[in-house]
C-alpha cells in the first residue's frame, strides 16, 4: 500500500472573483399572470411580480458587489455576528395554555436570532393543537370568533402586533376602467376582519394594538393605501396604532422607530443570512403577542398565500439600503425561469428549483419570526391567483390556529390543493404548496394527523373545489361532480419519489407528501480530547462516530458498481472529509506534481467536493477536486454571475493510500479556508453533492444526488444533497 501526503493550506492567493449585485432587470417579469400596471403605479406585495425594486428605489444607494473575501465568508453580513445559544422556550399549544415569558432575545439594537429559532422550532415541533374552521356571515364577525376560539390569552398589559396583508395586490386600477376592480379588494385582508380580532382583543382589556405591515413602497403609497383600503379610519375608530414596518424614511425614524431595522445574530447558516428584523416585529417578539392575519387564497407562485408566505411583509434584507425594499431577493431565482419563458422555453424544472429556494428561505423567515397564532380571513376566500384571477368561494370561512403550519395545510384543503394528484402532475411531485412541503419536514411534522375543529369543519369532509392559475403555464378547475383532473408526472419531468423511498446514501428524504428526496450527509463535532491525523489511514477513533455515506449512481441515477463511501465530521480547524473509493484503477498521471493546483484534473480519476457555503446564495458553491494520489483543484463558482475564481483556495490538507491490488483507495483531508469554516454552525444545513470520475473506456460519472441531465454535467446545484452539520 502507498500513501502520500501533501498539504496545500498554506497556499497565500488573493481572490480575483467580484460577485456582481442581482440586475435590476427583474422588474418586467415577463409572464407573471395577467399583470397590467399603469405607469408610475407600484409592484405588488414583494411577491413574483415585484421581483425588483419598486421604480422610486433608484434614488437609494446602489448595492454594493460582494467581493471574494464576502463570499469566502459564506456572504455573511457583518452585524450578523456568531449564533449565541440559548435554552429559552416558549410552547404554545392552545388558547388556554399557561403563559411563562422566556428571556429577552433583544440586546443592542440586535436581536438573538439563534435563540428564537430555537424557542419557535421548538413550540411549533410540540404544538398539535386543532386548527378551527369556523362559517360565518361577514369578516367582522369571522374576524371576532376566530380571535377569541384561537388567539392565546396574555396578561391585559401585553402589547399585541396584528400583522394583516395590505399589500398582496399587483396595481390599484380605476374600477370604472377595469370593470369595477379597483386592483385591491378580494386581495388583501379585509379592514373588517381586522376590526373584529382588535375588539376581541380589547374585550379581554388589551389596550396596546398595533396593525403592522411591509409593503416595500414609498411612504407616500403607504399613507395613500391606508387611506384608500379603509385601514387607516378603522384603526383610528378603535384606537390602535397603524404603521409601515419599513424603513422609508419616516416609521424607521419617527417616534418609536417601528421599521427600524435591527440586526439578527446567528443566522449565517440559514437561507436567509442578511435577515433583518423591523424594530416593532422584535419587541411584540420579544415581550408581546404576535399575531398573522393573512387573507386565505391562492398565490401564482407559491399556490397558496397564508401563514407561512404571509411572512414576507415582515422580510427586510441588508444587501442593499433602504432593507425593506430587498423582499424581491427572497425569489431572486426566478428571473432565470422568466428569461427562458420570455424566450419561448418553458423550464418548468427550473421553475420548480426557484420555487423550492423560495420555500426553504421562507421556513427560514418562519423559524425566526414565528406568529403566535395565525387567523386567516376566508370571508370569502380566494381561487385563481391571488392578484388578476379571483375566483371567490361560495362560503365565508375564518381559519385560525397556533401552528402555522398546520393553519396552512388546512387552508390548502379549502382551496383544493392538499394531497392533489393534479397539483402533484404539474410541480414534480408536490402535492400541496412546496412552502407547506418544506416547512413540514423542516419541523418534522405529520400534516395527516391535523386535527379540525369548528362549525366549518364539515366543509372538508367532501372533496373541495378547486380554482388555481400558476404562474408556469398550468391552470387547475374542478368542481365536485366534475371528472377528476388527470395525475401523474409532468411531462419532462422526473416523477418525484414516493415520501417513503429512501434517498440514494443518505437519510430518507421526500417531502411531507411524496416531493423529491435527496440524500443528507451528517457531519458530527470532533470530540474533546480527539484528533483526526491527516495521514490516509483512516484509523482514528474519531472516524467511527461519523456515519458513512455510500454511492454508486451515475450522473443519471443508474447504479454502476463502483462504489465510494465518505464520512465528514468537523471542528474549528475546518472540514474533516474521508473518501473510500473501491473499484478503482488509479488512473492519474504521476508524473505531475501534488504540491501545486492540477488543471484538468476531472478528466482522470478523482473525487468532487461541491459545497454551498450559504444557503441563501444556492447557485455560489466551493468545488474541491481530489485524486487518489494527492494532486488537487479548487474554485469557488458563482453561476448567477457566471464567474468561476480559480485563485480560490480550500486550504486543503490532504493525505491518500493506496491499493492497486485490491483496487481500492483512500483519501482524507481537512478543508480549513476561512469561508468552509464559517459555514460550519451547529444545526446549519449545507447543500452539498459528491462526484466521482473513475475509468477511461467506458468512463464513470458517479454522483451521490444524481442531476439525471441528459449528458454528465455536476453544476446542478438545483440537484445538490444537504450535509446537517450536528451540533
Amino acid at each position: 500500500m502507498e500513501t502520500t501526503r501533501a498539504t496545500h493550506g498554506r497556499r497565500a492567493r488573493r481572490s480575483s472573483l467580484a460577485i456582481a449585485a442581482l440586475p435590476a432587470l427583474l422588474a418586467a417579469l415577463a409572464g407573471c399572470g395577467d399583470r397590467r400596471r399603469e405607469p408610475g403605479e407600484p409592484p405588488g406585495d414583494g411577491g413574483p411580480t415585484a421581483a425588483a425594486p419598486p421604480a422610486d428605489a433608484a434614488t437609494s444607494s446602489p448595492a454594493p458587489a460582494p467581493t471574494a473575501s464576502s463570499f469566502a465568508a459564506a456572504s455573511a453580513h457583518p452585524a450578523v455576528p456568531t449564533a449565541v445559544p440559548s435554552a429559552s422556550t416558549d410552547v404554545v399549544a392552545g388558547a388556554s395554555q399557561r403563559y411563562e415569558a422566556g428571556p429577552s432575545v433583544i440586546a443592542s439594537d440586535s436581536i438573538d436570532g439563534a435563540a428564537l429559532r430555537k424557542r419557535h422550532v421548538e413550540r411549533i415541533k410540540a404544538d398539535d393543537s386543532p386548527v378551527t374552521v369556523l362559517r360565518g356571515q361577514g369578516p367582522l364577525e369571522l374576524g371576532k370568533r376566530i380571535c377569541e376560539a384561537v388567539v392565546p390569552r396574555r396578561p391585559a398589559a401585553t402589547p399585541v402586533l396584528l400583522k394583516p396583508n395590505i399589500c398582496g395586490f399587483d396595481s390599484v386600477k380605476d374600477p370604472a376602467k377595469s370593470k369595477g376592480d379597483d386592483g385591491v379588494t378580494g386581495r388583501i385582508t379585509q379592514p373588517e376582519f381586522v376590526r373584529g380580532v382588535v375588539q376581541c382583543l380589547k374585550a379581554r382589556g388589551h389596550t396596546k394594538i398595533t396593525i403592522a405591515e411591509g409593503c416595500g413602497h414609498s411612504h407616500k403609497f403607504w399613507k395613500d393605501l391606508a387611506q384608500r383600503t379603509g385601514y387607516e379610519a378603522m384603526a383610528a375608530e378603535e384606537g390602535a396604532a397603524l404603521v409601515a414596518m419599513d424603513d422609508d424614511g419616516v416609521y424607521d425614524v419617527a417616534g418609536d422607530r417601528p421599521g427600524k431595522p435591527l440586526a439578527i445574530r446567528g443566522i449565517q447558516a440559514t437561507h436567509v443570512p442578511t435577515l433583518l428584523m423591523p424594530k416593532v416585529l422584535a419587541e411584540h417578539l420579544d415581550h408581546g403577542l404576535f399575531l398573522s392575519l393573512p387573507r386565505l387564497k391562492m398565490h401564482r407562485y407559491a399556490v397558496i398565500s397564508v401563514g407561512i408566505k404571509g411572512m414576507q411583509g415582515t422580510v427586510m434584507l441588508s444587501d442593499s439600503a433602504p432593507a425593506y425594499k430587498q423582499k424581491w431577493r427572497m425569489h431572486r431565482e426566478l428571473k432565470e425561469y422568466l428569461d427562458t419563458k420570455a424566450a419561448g422555453q418553458e423550464d418548468r424544472a427550473l421553475y420548480l428549483s426557484s420555487l423550492r429556494v423560495f420555500a426553504e428561505r421562507m421556513v427560514d423567515v418562519l423559524e425566526i419570526s414565528a406568529p403566535d397564532a395565525v387567523l386567516g380571513d376566508g370571508a370569502p376566500a380566494m381561487g385563481g391567483d391571488g392578484f388578476q384571477v379571483l375566483q371567490p368561494t361560495a362560503e365565508m370561512v375564518a381559519i385560525g390556529g397556533t401552528n402555522p403550519v398546520r393553519v396552512d395545510r388546512v387552508a390548502a384543503e379549502l382551496l383544493g390543493v392538499w394531497n392533489s394528484p393534479a397539483l402533484a402532475r404539474e410541480l414534480g411531485g408536490h402535492r400541496t404548496s412546496p412552502l407547506i412541503d418544506a416547512a413540514a419536514k423542516r419541523f418534522g411534522l405529520d400534516l395527516k394527523a391535523t386535527a379540525i375543529t369548528g362549525d366549518g369543519a364539515d366543509l372538508l369532509k367532501s372533496p373541495r373545489p378547486v380554482h388555481y392559475k400558476a404562474m408556469a403555464p398550468f391552470r387547475l378547475d374542478w368542481e365536485p361532480g366534475q371528472a377528476p383532473l388527470p395525475g401523474g408526472p409532468a411531462k419532462g419531468l422526473v416523477p418525484a419519489p414516493p415520501a417513503s423511498q429512501k434517498a440514494p446514501g443518505g437519510e430518507q428524504g421526500g417531502g411531507s407528501d411524496g416531493g423529491p428526496a435527496k440524500p443528507e450527509a451528517h457531519a458530527p463535532p470532533l470530540p474533546p480530547g480527539e484528533k483526526i491525523v491527516i495521514d490516509g489511514k483512516a484509523d482514528d477513533a474519531a472516524w467511527s462516530g461519523a456515519k458513512a455515506v455510500q454511492w454508486d449512481t451515475d450522473y443519471a441515477g443508474k447504479r454502476t458498481g463502483f462504489t465510494t463511501r465518505a464520512r465528514f465530521l468537523w471542528s474549528k480547524q475546518g472540514l474533516h472529509a474521508l473518501f473510500e473509493l473501491s473499484n478503482t484503477g488509479l488512473n492519474t498521471d504521476r508524473s505531475k506534481p501534488i504540491g501545486e493546483e492540477r488543471k484538468g484534473l476531472y478528466k482522470e480519476d478523482c473525487i468532487e467536493l461541491f459545497l454551498t457555503p450559504a444557503p441563501g446564495s444556492p447557485r455560489r458553491y466551493f468545488e474541491v477536486e481530489i485524486g487518489p494520489f494527492g494532486h488537487f483543484f479548487d474554485i469557488a463558482i458563482d453561476r448567477d454571475a457566471r464567474q468561476e475564481d480559480t485563485a480560490w483556495s480550500s486550504g486543503a490538507t490532504i493525505a491518500t493510500s493506496q491499493d492497486a491490488q485490491a483496487r481500492t483507495a483512500v483519501i482524507e483531508a481537512l478543508l480549513a479556508a476561512p469561508g468552509i469554516v464559517g459555514a460550519l454552525a451547529p444545526n446549519a444545513r449545507l447543500p452539498m453533492n459528491l462526484y466521482r470520475m473513475e475509468g477511461k473506456d467506458p468512463r464513470q460519472y458517479l454522483a451521490w444526488s444524481p442531476p439525471r441531465t441528459s449528458k454528465p454535467n455536476f453544476h446542478v446545484p438545483e440537484a445538490f444533497g444537504t450535509l446537517v452539520i450536528d451540533p
